[in-house]
């Protein structure tokens, strides 16, 4: 398909805007995280690494880092597992209700977060409190696996989907087993499609913070309500910028690498 140099024009001015709309805010929240300057000011007067040092050292900072990982880490592996076998009974198999179930699944990544975190609150409080157990790092794990979920599942049932029937049933034709047509054939090939599903539900899980406040109580917090809570504290403000431009950091390789992933998924897939 050919365009014209003026629609060319057009579409590139349009895509800056958007990319421009997209990354200056987060530009300037890396440029003030450079800022001496004890509260918000812009343009800085002067370019420093003083917060840099200091974030460490800032209370709440590591447990609400490491509280963070333990409950993305523990929403990821449920959300493999369970997305998994929710997205091979979908793909391989013919059963009442299938389309619904299907749509049942996706159906939490497309609520709002707060009407999520309202119904996992209320169910946790009607199913725990008679047993005389209150809110904590396992039902933030559990609220977040029920989106995470479907990050998993629309990967995988894609992959499956082009994937098709054939390879796994010459596999079984020669001779094979299930579990070896599904060591040597199925798995190599959804592997990356299950990583990249990982990786994204892992990201999504890390920097949620919705169904967090609804689902942490008291006694946990995540680095995203650790941000929430301190980001108008005058003598808070300066760690925050820091913070959230290593979160900015640490985030791009995971999406780049799923993005590579499911491209590598793809290109295989016509092969």
């Amino acid at each position: 398909m050919k365009i014209s140099r003026r629609a060319k024009i057009i579409l590139g001015a349009f895509t800056g805007l958007v990319l421009v709309f997209i990354y200056l805010p987060l530009s300037v929240v890396v440029i003030n995280s450079f800022n001496p300057s004890r509260t918000f000011s812009w343009p800085p007067t002067s370019l420093s690494t003083v917060w840099w040092t200091r974030v460490f050292h800032s209370d709440g900072v590591i447990p609400a880092l490491l509280t963070s990982l333990k409950a993305g880490l523990g929403a990821t592996i449920i959300s493999v597992i369970l997305g998994s076998c929710i997205a091979f009974a979908v793909a391989r198999y013919d059963f009442f209700a299938k389309n619904t179930i299907s749509l049942l699944v996706v159906l939490p990544i497309a609520l709002p977060g707060i009407v999520t975190g309202i119904a996992l609150n209320s169910a946790f409080n009607a199913v725990l409190q008679p047993l005389g157990i209150g809110l904590g790092l396992a039902t933030v794990i559990i609220g977040h696996a029920t989106f995470c979920i479907v990050i998993v599942y629309n990967n995988l049932l894609a992959r499956l989907r082009r994937m098709g029937n054939s390879l796994e049933e010459a596999s079984s034709d020669l001779g094979a087993s299930t579990f070896q047509t599904f060591a040597y054939v199925t798995f190599p090939i959804i592997r990356s499609a299950l990583v990249a599903g990982g990786l994204l539900a892992f990201a999504l899980s890390f920097d949620e913070i919705v169904v967090t406040t609804f689902t942490s109580g008291a006694s946990v917090q995540t680095l995203p309500q650790w941000i929430f809570n301190n980001l108008f504290r005058p003598n808070q403000a300066p760690i925050v910028n820091v913070v959230a431009t290593m979160m900015l950091v640490a985030f791009i390789l995971p999406v780049w690498l799923s993005q590579r992933l499911s491209e590598g998924s793809a290109v295989g897939s016509r092969l």
